[in-house]
């Protein structure tokens, strides 16, 4: 699977994880140099808080496009360390 947006592959591996419908990529097949910490934080009721990162991508900002569990509930223990995308991101395979 791979995770593209504005023309630049974010994330690609064979191991993503779907859940509710995302791919989760494992954080060693994210591209950190596109990653940029955001302070925004959520809360899922069965996964726990979410983290964010925006992509900065040639110049561009794509704001808090990407998301992951640092601590997720034992329920959403297989996404520990994995990282997955939304608005606008490309996943595909």
């Amino acid at each position: 699977m791979k995770a593209i947006w504005n023309g630049k592959i974010i994330a690609e591996s064979n191991d993503t994880i779907v859940v509710e419908g995302n791919h989760y990529f494992p954080a060693n097949s994210v591209r950190k140099e596109f990653l940029q910490d955001s302070p925004t934080h959520t809360t899922c009721p069965w996964k726990g808080l979410a983290s964010y990162y925006s992509l900065n991508v040639d110049g561009q900002t794509n704001k808090d496009a990407a998301w992951y569990y640092p601590q997720p509930k034992d329920a959403a223990k297989q996404i520990t360390g994995y990282v997955a995308f939304w608005k606008g991101v490309q996943v595909e395979s």
